[in-house]
């Protein structure tokens, strides 16, 4: 049943956001902003009005944002330092035209590899587990531009020091592809454990998200409204830590990856028996 928030979404057309669409579109009143309005398949997407939120000039776009209760940012560009650099200007811009037009709470694609060093220690055998409690360290641009996100989200949560705090959610999005499995060898455990740890479902990923936009207090202990949640499904595999979005939002993922690719997980194990 609607509840009538209205939600604006950058980066609409993308596949990210294309994944909640559905369920969004019956859900709330959308506002939907893309540099584009097709998808990757070049099918046409609804209602999206071409605007870029990369453009310094705030004005140009301010006007979509009143009103809006969340901003749930999807709208990034791929690939090298320098549009890394225009990806954090981008947050800067969403961030700052949210805190001024008083939108309640933003809600942010970030990535697990806001935090992908780690995983070099995992698979080396001198690390178990990731929480978002951890320093983010990366070794790539695009993780050090996600956790230049999440830095900057921190900053408008606590308000500048004026009491205006702009509410935000980091999701560290893992994998969320049906198809990581399907390339998976018998001889290439590390890959499969991956694929199985970092899964997200559509219909985990939608509850994730509408609980980050929904719940009510989201302050951190110290009285930030400021939090960042691993993006994953309840996978029996999982390496990093959904706790802290079970005990905030309520988080109850419905999805298991052991069980969702149970029969491709038995074809592996047939391999290895025949070898």
């Amino acid at each position: 049943m609607p509840n009538h928030r209205k939600v604006l979404i950058t980066g609409a057309a993308g596949y990210i956001a294309g994944r909640m669409l559905p369920a969004f579109r019956e859900r709330y009143d959308l506002v939907l902003l893309d540099v584009r309005t097709t998808n990757r398949q070049g099918e046409e997407v609804k209602d999206i009005q071409v605007v870029d939120v990369s453009d310094p000039d705030r004005e140009l776009y301010k006007h979509h944002f009143e009103g809006v209760d969340a901003v749930v940012h999807c709208a990034f560009q791929g690939g090298g330092f320098e549009n890394e650099l225009n990806n954090i200007q981008m947050a800067y811009n969403v961030y700052h035209t949210s805190w001024e037009t008083d939108v309640r709470r933003v809600v942010v694609c970030s990535s697990n590899h806001a935090a992908d060093y780690y995983e070099n220690l995992i698979w080396a055998g001198k690390w178990d587990f990731v929480t978002p409690e951890m320093r983010p360290l990366s070794d790539n641009f695009y993780g050090w531009a996600k956790e230049a996100y999440e830095h900057l989200g921190f900053v408008f949560a606590t308000g500048f020091r004026k009491n205006k705090k702009l509410q935000n959610v980091q999701i560290r999005i893992g994998a969320p592809r049906e198809t990581d499995m399907d390339d998976v060898t018998a001889d290439n455990y590390e890959k499969m454990h991956r694929a199985l740890g970092a899964y997200l479902s559509v219909r985990d990923q939608v509850q994730l998200f509408v609980k980050s936009i929904e719940t009510e207090n989201i302050e951190d202990e110290n009285g930030i409204p400021f939090q960042i949640f691993y993006g994953i499904s309840d996978n029996s595999h999982k390496f990093w830590s959904i706790t802290n979005a079970r005990e905030v939002i309520g988080y109850a993922p419905e999805d298991n990856s052991a069980f969702r690719f149970a029969e491709r997980i038995a074809e592996i194990l047939k391999q290895t028996k025949n070898e």
